[in-house]
């Protein structure tokens, strides 16, 4: 190696620790200010003194002293013409696939089951039961179903049922999709507060919410061709 480059490693180390210091020290002022608020990520943002906060499931921005945030605002580069915001909160709300309880979920293999998706779903969530044709539609898939009962006592009742069920699949297809509850009584034992600790830790707040094989988190009930396209791009 060149003096010239040892110069320029050493450079580089030292502004890279100075960025972690500063970050660190932005994380603890935050902390300080907001003793609540459970701080999972702070990072320098492309704009200079301005600092990415992500803090309970959401994207924030701080400057360097914490004295200003911005909350719900979209980071948009120009050039580019991209949400910076978006695809910050695909990374930071990622889960590896392989972390994720998957002993606690029933699942269901459609084709080959060479592809993987995990799927945190309520029985009485409206949105889930539109996400559930487009599910059964899609090939060559392994579906992980972890029942997240969290729309009241009613969904852990049916949840229960659904996990005391002899065929659990078959449960709950013919509660989601034709609408009638579980036969079974919900009487054993269940995974449900281990999984319910699980998304909490992870920040999983509604219903549906999909894991693709990537780690890629998705919200909501996506069109089938959405979630084709989500699936057959992940790696």
């Amino acid at each position: 190696m060149t003096r010239t480059l040892r110069i320029a490693f050493f450079c580089a180390l030292v502004l890279s620790g100075a960025a972690r210091a500063n970050e660190a020290a932005v994380k603890q002022t935050l902390q300080k200010k907001y003793p609540g608020v459970s701080i999972d990520n702070v990072a320098r943002s492309p704009i200079p003194g301005l600092y990415e906060v992500y803090a309970d499931g959401e994207i924030l921005y701080v400057d360097e002293k914490a004295n200003y945030l911005i909350v719900g605002g979209r980071l948009i580069d120009i050039a580019r013409k991209a949400d910076v915001s978006s695809e910050r909160m695909r990374t930071l709300s990622a889960v590896k696939f392989d972390q994720l309880p998957l002993d606690l979920a029933f699942r269901k293999v459609q084709g080959n089951g060479a592809r993987k998706i995990a799927y945190f779903t309520d029985p009485n969530c409206p949105y889930c039961k539109q996400i559930e044709p487009a599910l059964n539609k899609l090939e060559n898939v392994t579906i992980y179903y972890f029942l997240y009962p969290v729309l009241g006592p009613d969904s852990v009742e049916k949840a229960k049922a659904v996990w005391c069920s002899k065929d659990r699949m078959r449960a709950w297809d013919d509660l989601m999709l034709n609408g009638n509850p579980p036969k079974a009584a919900g009487n054993c034992e269940t995974p449900l507060e281990k999984i319910l600790a699980f998304g909490r830790r992870k920040g999983i707040t509604g219903t549906p919410t999909l894991f693709l094989a990537d780690g890629e988190r998705v919200r909501g009930a996506v069109p089938f061709e959405q979630l084709k396209k989500l699936v057959d791009g992940a790696r």
